[in-house]
């Protein structure tokens, strides 16, 4: 095989595996912002976390939260929702850089980046 050829290859089966290592340490990170509480399921977002630092600005200490099934939820403690929801994020987080700044550095750039060819 050509050697421009395989290095080429080599190229593209570490371009899909570094990808591959990226997208699964995502999956991890969504699987790790779930969180389960009076039998309902509530996705970790930006946006639910700001919603209960709203709530919690507004006075309100308990409220209906629709959880990812469509389940009406009455959390009765605002405040220690949104920290242990807010912990559970952060951890996910910082767990999901570490792992992607792991898979990062694994990339040699001299190792998948062709050399001019010399003539013999």
């Amino acid at each position: 095989m050509d050697e421009k050829l395989q290095k080429a290859l080599d190229f593209a089966n570490f371009s899909t595996t570094l990808n591959n290592q990226k997208k699964m340490a995502k999956e991890r990170f969504a699987e790790q912002t779930i969180y389960f509480t009076k039998g309902g399921q509530f996705t970790i977002t930006k946006e639910l976390i700001n919603y209960c630092q709203t709530l919690i600005d507004n006075k309100q200490t308990s409220f209906i939260f629709i959880d990812d099934n469509d389940v009406p939820i009455e959390i009765e403690y605002v405040d220690d929702f949104r920290e242990q929801i807010l912990n559970k994020y952060f951890n996910a987080l910082n767990e999901y850089l570490a792992e992607y700044n792991k898979i990062t550095s694994k990339r040699s750039i001299p190792d998948i980046v062709d050399e001019p060819e010399t003539e013999a």
